[in-house]
């Protein structure tokens, strides 16, 4: 894997583009860890009502 560096100077200041700003690429690794810790959480609370609040 290479790394490169493609920011410019200009005027005394470094310009990159958002990517190379945040050092990594977006990707649906994000989404999934949320969408896993809603289900989670949902399913967390839902035994919860149902064991304690279940009449």
């Amino acid at each position: 894997m290479v790394i490169r560096n493609s920011a410019t100077k200009e005027n005394e200041q470094i310009v990159e583009s958002a990517t190379e700003a945040r050092q990594a690429e977006p990707g649906p690794s994000i989404l999934a860890l949320l969408a896993i810790s809603l289900g989670l959480a949902v399913l967390i609370l839902g035994v919860v009502w149902f064991v304690f609040f279940r009449t």
